[in-house]
């Protein structure tokens, strides 16, 4: 289903190699996503190019920044499994845990790595609550975050997840520097610190069906613990972004 060799060329645009074993498995993961998106709203994205660049290639931009050996990835609000599903498949080394507030999805997501031979911790779980909990609580390596919330919310989700010594990746659109400005005080807060903001564009043509798209990707480190006050209820987070 997907264009295995457009992905391969926007891939290799920042440094990573689809192999032709990796290229099999997300080909097989596109063909559940639209079948089962007949069934429950997983994405608007269901074309072919559309999947392949939208979904895969751009969830594979995050692949450079992850630490090298083994490692734990929590994706947050993982919807359909993006940036952590394909993320895993490209680093088997990489144990991985999606967490979303919608349990279907989680039975997508089941169905998928099951399929895939992919193990996987499953959570069904708000981010600010599961960011309380004392075993998932500054217990990942990554945590990693695509189209979730704007970036002062998005680390108040993420970030009480990440070991100190470990990193929050933010997968952001064009508009990420302005958030990040607008974060400055809630990554310091939460424990962070900016270490990385690398913009790329995924390499598609108007001719391939998809416009070339404009990526942000910031690497915020984990520099210390998080204060006991955060995350903070949802309503509140809402109210009063930090």
């Amino acid at each position: 289903m997907i264009d295995k060799a457009l992905l391969s060329r926007c891939a290799a645009a920042y440094g990573v190699e689809v192999t032709a074993e990796l290229a099999e498995k997300l080909d097989i993961y596109a063909r559940l996503l639209v079948e089962w998106n007949e069934k429950m709203n997983l994405t608007a994205i269901t074309d072919p190019v559309g999947v392949t660049v939208k979904h895969f290639a751009d969830s594979l931009t995050a692949a450079p920044l992850l630490p090298a050996g083994d490692f734990s990835l929590i994706d947050v609000g993982t919807g359909a499994g993006f940036p952590g599903v394909p993320l895993a498949l490209y680093r088997p080394d990489c144990r991985l845990t999606l967490l979303d507030s919608l349990n279907k999805r989680l039975i997508f997501l089941e169905a998928v790595c099951k399929e895939l031979a992919l193990p996987v911790t499953l959570i069904h779980a708000r981010a600010e609550e599961g960011g309380r909990k004392a075993d998932l609580r500054e217990r990942f390596d990554v945590a990693t975050a695509r189209a979730v919330a704007a970036l002062p919310t998005l680390c108040e989700y993420c970030l009480p997840f990440v070991k100190v010594g470990g990193r929050f990746i933010a997968l952001k659109g064009p508009d990420a520097g302005r958030e990040q400005e607008e974060a400055a005080r809630a990554v310091s807060l939460l424990g962070g610190k900016v270490t990385s903001a690398t913009t790329l564009t995924l390499p598609a043509t108007a001719e391939e069906g998809v416009e070339p798209m404009e990526r942000r990707l910031l690497r915020i480190d984990k520099v210390r613990p998080t204060p006991p006050a955060y995350p903070r209820q949802s309503a509140k987070i809402a109210k009063k972004p930090l």
